[in-house]
C-alpha cells in the first residue's frame, strides 16, 4: 500500500475505532481510505481499510458489505492477506483490519529482466486463486497494487475485490473504479456481466505481460478509453525477446471467457511449459551491450561478427576448416576440446512453419472424429481459431478453416433433417463465430442449408400439418433464411387448412378467459411481433457498467446467450402491453399483464436464471410498475420499477380476458 504524503493525514481528521489508535493515512481510493493503526489489545500494527460513505450508501449495501467480508475472512492460504477483523467506526462505516505489510507491492519491481522470477511471482498467483476459486470466490481486481509482500519476500493477494461485487449499485463502480482498475479487469467485466474465476486468470494475464514487457498490453487515457480497448482491440504482439510468450498470451488475454484458460491448474501448466528459444540469452547478452555507452560505437563490428559466426557454423567441412576453426594442440583427442558448435542442435529445432502444419493437423483429426465444438480444449473450432489468430496470412490455415465451415455446415443440415433443431442452432451459432473471426460470415443461410429446411417445410405441407411447417419457418428465421424466401414460405404457411391469420402465440391464444399464460412470451415470439411491427427496442438498464454507453443492452443483445424458446428480456413494460395489443390484433382475442394477485407466486427463468416479471399494478406513480421477485440479480421482493426501460432480468406474460 503506498503511503500518502505527511499532509495528506491532517485533510480531515482520522476516524474513531473502538480498540484501535489510528495513526496516519497510508492511501485513499474513491471507494476506501486505508490507515496505519495500533490494535492496542496486542500492540501490533495494522492496516484498516474504512469504506467511503459514498461507497455504501445505505444499510442494507453496508450489511451486505459485510457478509462478503466474512466469506473473504475464512480464506486461508500463504499468498492470501488475511482479515483480522470487521466492525463499524463511530460514524457507523464498515471497516476492516488486516496486516501492515512494508515491502511494497509489485508494481514497485521490476521483473523485466527475470524471466523465472515473473514465472514464480505467477504460479504464486495462480495458487491463491485456485485456492479462493474453489470455495466459490472471485477476487474482481487482480493488479499489481493489489500483490503484497511480506518480510519473507513472499507475495500476497490484498484486497479481494469486495467493493465491485454485483449488488452495491452503480455508485460504486463509477466513483470508484479508474485507469489503474480496468487496465486489468476482463472485458465483460468491464461490461458489468456477471463474472467467475476467468475473469480473474484474465487480469493475471494482463498482469504477467507487465511484468515481463515493462508495460501494459493497451494503452489509454481514461478508464472508458481502457475498458473499449480490452474489449475491442487485438491482442498485440510482444517484443521480439518475449515472443515464446505470445501462444500463452493469446489464450489468457481471450476476449470470450470460454477461449480462455478454463480454471487456474490449466494456467500454471500452461506457464510452465512456455520455454525462451536457445538464442535469447545471445539476445539479451547483446541488448545488455548495446545499453552500454563504450559498445555503441562497435556496433558495426558485432554485426560483422554475428555474420562470420553464423557463415563459419552452416560452413561445410573440407581443408578449409582451419579458417574458422583454430587447431587442437599436440597431444589433445577430440573429447577434450569443447565443440563450438553442435549441428544436433538445428536438427532439434522445428522446421520453419512447423506449428502452422501442427495446427492444421490437429484440427484435421478433430474434423474427423467430428469433435467440431466440443470438449472444451479438444476441438476443430477452437484449433483453427488459434491458428488464424497466429498465423491467419497462411493459406494452410485458410484452407483448414474452410474444411471446418463445410463441416460444421453438414452437421447442420443432418441436424435439420433429424429435426433436432436445438443442435442446428448452435451449429450455426459455432459456424457464424468463425466466419465473423475469418471474415467469411455469409448474410443469408447457405444453399445447401436452404435445401434441407425447404425439404421438412414441403414435407410438412404435404402432410397439412401445420404444426410442423410453423416449427420449420421458425428455424428458417433464426437460421437466416432470405427475407424474400421467408415472406413466400410465412404465405404459404398461412394456406394451410385450419391454420390461423399468423403464426403467433397459439399457447397465449388458447387460454381461457382469464387464464394467465403458464410461460413467459419468449424471444421468437417477441422476434415476430418486432418484425411485423418495426419496433425499436427500449434501452435496457443493467448493473453498474463502464460500458454501458458504448455497448448498450438490447432483447436481442441481453449480455448473454438465448435461445428463441427462452424468456425474452430487456423489454420495457410498454414494449409488453405493445406486444398484448398486437397479439389481440393477431388472434382475435384480448391480453394485457397480470396484477400481482392474478400473477400469483409463479416463477419463471431464462436459461437457468430466474427472472421477474413485469406487473399492472403501478408504483409510487404509474410512471413505474410493480414487478414480481427472486430474479438471478438478487431481488428478494416485489419491487416498482420505471416502465419505459427494460432490464435484463425482467420478462412478462400475458393474461387473457376475452
Amino acid at each position: 500500500m503506498d503511503d500518502a504524503t505527511p499532509a495528506d493525514a491532517h485533510v480531515e481528521p482520522l476516524p474513531q475505532i473502538n480498540g484501535y489508535r489510528l495513526l496516519r493515512l497510508l492511501g485513499r481510493g474513491g471507494m476506501s481510505t486505508v490507515y496505519l493503526a495500533e490494535q492496542t489489545a496486542l500492540g501490533r500494527e495494522v492496516a484498516i481499510k474504512v469504506m467511503a460513505p459514498q461507497a455504501l450508501a445505505d444499510e442494507v449495501s453496508r450489511r451486505r458489505f459485510e457478509n462478503e467480508v466474512r466469506t473473504i475472512a475464512r480464506l486461508e492460504h500463504p499468498h492470501v492477506v488475511r482479515i483480522h477483523e470487521l466492525g463499524r467506526t463511530k460514524d457507523s462505516l464498515p471497516y476492516y483490519s488486516m496486516p501492515h505489510l512494508t515491502r511494497g507491492h509489485l508494481g514497485e519491481r521490476d521483473f523485466t529482466r527475470d524471466e523465472a522470477g515473473a514465472v514464480e511471482i505467477g504460479i504464486a498467483l495462480l495458487a491463491a486463486l485456485e485456492y479462493a476459486h474453489s470455495r466459490g470466490v472471485v477476487h474482481r481486481d487482480v493488479k499489481p497494487e493489489n500483490v503484497l509482500f511480506d518480510d519473507a519476500g513472499r507475495p500476497l493477494l490484498a484486497d479481494f475485490g469486495i467493493a465491485l461485487r454485483r449488488g452495491f449499485g452503480p455508485r460504486v463502480t463509477t466513483a470508484g473504479l479508474a485507469v489503474g482498475s480496468t487496465a486489468y479487469m476482463a472485458p465483460e467485466q468491464a461490461r458489468g456481466e456477471d463474472v467467475d474465476g476467468r475473469a480473474d486468470l484474465y487480469s493475471l494475464g494482463v498482469v504477467l505481460w507487465e511484468m515481463l514487457a515493462g508495460r501494459l498490453p493497451y494503452e489509454a487515457g481514461d478508464a472508458l478509453s481502457m475498458a473499449i480497448a480490452h474489449a475491442q482491440q487485438p491482442i498485440p504482439k510482444l517484443p521480439a525477446h518475449l515472443r515464446h510468450w505470445q501462444r500463452f498470451m493469446y489464450r489468457a488475454l481471450a476476449k470470450s471467457p470460454d477461449s480462455r484458460f478454463q480454471n487456474a491448474a490449466d494456467m500454471r501448466e500452461a506457464m510452465l511449459a512456455v520455454r525462451p528459444p536457445r538464442w535469447l540469452p545471445v539476445w539479451d547478452r547483446l541488448r545488455g551491450a548495446a545499453r552500454h555507452p563504450a559498445a555503441r560505437w562497435g556496433g558495426g563490428l558485432v554485426v560483422l561478427g554475428l555474420i562470420a559466426w553464423g557463415v563459419a557454423a552452416m560452413w561445410p567441412g573440407g581443408e578449409h576448416d582451419a579458417f574458422f576453426h583454430a587447431q587442437k594442440p599436440a597431444g589433445t583427442t577430440s573429447s577434450e576440446t569443447p565443440a563450438a558448435y553442435d549441428p544436433t542442435d538445428r536438427m532439434l529445432e522445428p522446421l520453419p512453419g512447423a506449428d502452422v502444419e501442427m495446427a492444421v493437423s490437429r484440427a484435421r483429426a478433430q474434423i474427423a472424429r467430428n469433435a467440431l465444438t466440443a470438449p472444451d480444449g479438444d476441438n476443430a473450432l477452437a484449433t483453427v481459431l488459434n491458428a488464424w489468430t497466429d498465423h491467419g496470412d497462411d493459406p494452410r490455415v485458410r484452407v483448414v478453416a474452410g474444411e471446418l465451415t463445410d463441416a460444421l455446415r453438414a452437421r447442420t443440415v443432418a441436424a435439420i433433417r433429424s429435426t433436432d433443431d436445438t443442435r442446428a442452432r448452435d451449429l450455426a451459432a459455432h459456424a457464424d463465430q468463425l466466419g465473423n473471426a475469418i471474415g467469411q460470415r455469409g448474410a443469408v443461410a447457405s444453399s445447401d442449408i436452404q435445401k434441407a429446411l425447404r425439404t421438412r417445410f414441403d414435407d410438412a405441407l404435404a402432410h397439412n400439418d401445420r404444426k410442423r411447417a410453423q416449427l420449420a419457418l421458425v428455424l428458417a428465421r433464426d437460421l437466416r433464411l432470405a427475407p424474400t424466401e421467408l415472406a413466400r414460405w410465412t404465405r404459404e404457411a398461412g394456406a394451410i387448412e385450419g391454420a390461423p391469420r399468423k403464426v403467433v402465440g397459439d399457447e397465449v391464444a388458447d387460454l381461457d378467459r382469464g387464464g394467465v399464460s403458464p410461460h413467459p412470451v419468449t424471444r421468437g415470439e417477441y422476434q415476430r411481433f418486432v418484425e411485423a411491427t418495426h419496433r425499436p427496442p427500449a434501452l435496457c438498464r443493467e448493473r453498474a457498467s463502464l460500458l454501458r454507453v458504448f455497448a448498450p443492452r438490447t432483447w436481442q443483445s441481453p449480455g448473454f446467450s438465448q435461445g428463441p424458446n427462452d424468456a425474452v428480456v430487456c423489454v420495457s413494460l410498454q414494449d409488453a402491453e405493445a406486444y398484448a395489443n398486437w397479439l389481440g390484433a393477431q388472434t382475435g382475442g384480448r391480453f394485457r399483464l397480470p396484477s400481482s394477485s392474478e400473477s400469483g407466486r409463479t416463477s419463471a427463468d431464462v436459461g437457468g436464471r430466474s427472472i421477474s416479471l413485469w406487473l399492472r399494478d403501478c408504483g409510487g406513480s404509474c410512471l413505474e410498475r410493480m414487478v414480481t421477485a427472486h430474479s438471478w440479480r438478487g431481488r428478494t421482493a416485489q419491487e416498482p420499477l420505471t416502465a419505459n426501460r427494460g432490464y435484463d432480468d425482467v420478462g412478462f406474460r400475458l393474461l387473457r380476458e376475452r
